[in-house]
């Protein structure tokens, strides 16, 4: 038999809500700019409550965050399908610039994507870290307290996080032998 709404409300006060600061956090770094981490995490909430009906639930911050990885994903193939253009409608001339700008700028979006890839290789909590304070700029204290770690802690994944990003882009950028 399903919980009453006043269990639930208990419930999501006491086992759910102290995880929103890192939730929203986690959605920060891993949705893309185009979607909402609000609806995001209204998505998550609404799929962990359909869940807590049908059974009990042993850990909350596991299926959560799986829970909010997989929105992400649904939200990321949403976006796809939506941007795939057929060929035949991109005009070949929007292709062909011969300026040196044109080269810069592929050559920089080449890199970007290197290094968006490397971010996305690392670890989640390190790439969590690593995007709010280098990407966002949040301060180190704000991110410790947020994700309930030490600013040391902080400190060491932001540095092993750009350490494996520098590996990555080497072993990719590494001219054959």
């Amino acid at each position: 038999m399903p919980p009453e709404k006043s269990e639930h409300a208990r419930w999501f006060a006491e086992e759910v809500q102290p995880y929103e600061p890192s939730l929203r956090a986690y959605l920060h770094v891993a949705a893309p700019r185009a979607v909402d981490v609000d609806d995001l995490m209204q998505e998550s909430y609404i799929r962990l409550l359909r869940m807590r009906t049908r059974g009990q639930i042993r850990s909350v911050k596991a299926v959560l965050f799986v829970i909010a990885r997989n929105a992400v994903r649904d939200a990321l193939r949403h976006i796809k399908i939506k941007r795939e253009v057929p060929l035949t409608e991109v005009d070949p001339r929007e292709l062909a610039d011969e300026t040196a700008g044109f080269v810069e700028a592929i050559s920089r979006r080449n890199e970007q994507l290197l290094v968006a890839e490397a971010i996305r290789a690392l670890p989640v909590r390190c790439r969590e870290v690593l995007v709010m304070r280098k990407i966002l700029g949040v301060p180190q204290r704000v991110i410790a307290e947020r994700l309930g770690i030490s600013e040391n802690t902080v400190e060491s994944l932001v540095s092993r996080g750009l350490r494996r990003c520098s590996d990555y882009v080497r072993r990719k950028t590494k001219s054959p032998s």
